[in-house]
């Protein structure tokens, strides 16, 4: 796995329940800010439990991609209380 790649998942797995990062954020805390769009592709193919990838959203405040189903992410946000 490529370096980024593992800070990205290093960054995700230490967001804690009821709080959300962007997908800018993420690429910034992995020393990256410009490879946004390459943490959306990290974490389109993580399926590990540990990292909850369904804690990164959109700069917009809108949940978007998640590779289990956008409205599945939305209810587990909501469940949560990271989302209203």
């Amino acid at each position: 796995m490529a370096e980024f790649s593992k800070k990205v998942l290093q960054v995700v797995a230490k967001i804690p329940k009821s709080k959300t990062l962007t997908y800018r954020q993420v690429a910034e805390m992995a020393g990256n800010p410009k490879a946004y769009r390459a943490v959306g592709n990290i974490l389109a193919k993580n399926f590990n439990p540990k990292v909850p990838c369904h804690r990164v959203i959109k700069s917009n405040g809108q949940p978007g991609g998640y590779n289990r189903g956008e409205q599945n992410k939305i209810k587990i946000l909501k469940s949560e209380n990271a989302i209203k």
